[in-house]
C-alpha cells in the first residue's frame, strides 16, 4: 500500500484517496449520516485541509474523534 502522507502524494492523489474513503460503504455522502456526521457539514469539506496539504489524515481523524463523533 502506498503512503497516504502529504509528502508522498500529489493533490490529485489526495482527492482520489478522500473520495475512495468516503465511498467505502458503496454510497454517496450527500444526506448520509452513516458516520454520525449529523449537522457536521459535508465530509469532503472536512478533509479539505488534507487535500490542500495542510494537515495529515491522521490529524483530521483525531480531531473528528475528539469532537465527540466517531468515524465509520
Amino acid at each position: 500500500m502506498k503512503s497516504l502522507l502529504i509528502k508522498d502524494t500529489t493533490k490529485e492523489e489526495r482527492i482520489q484517496i478522500v473520495n475512495q474513503g468516503l465511498t467505502q460503504c458503496g454510497g454517496a455522502c450527500d444526506f448520509c449520516n452513516g458516520c454520525d456526521n449529523i449537522g457536521g457539514g459535508r465530509m469532503d469539506d472536512f478533509f479539505r485541509p488534507y487535500i490542500d496539504g495542510e494537515k495529515e489524515l491522521r490529524e483530521l481523524n483525531m480531531e473528528y474523534a475528539y469532537s465527540g463523533r466517531v468515524l465509520g
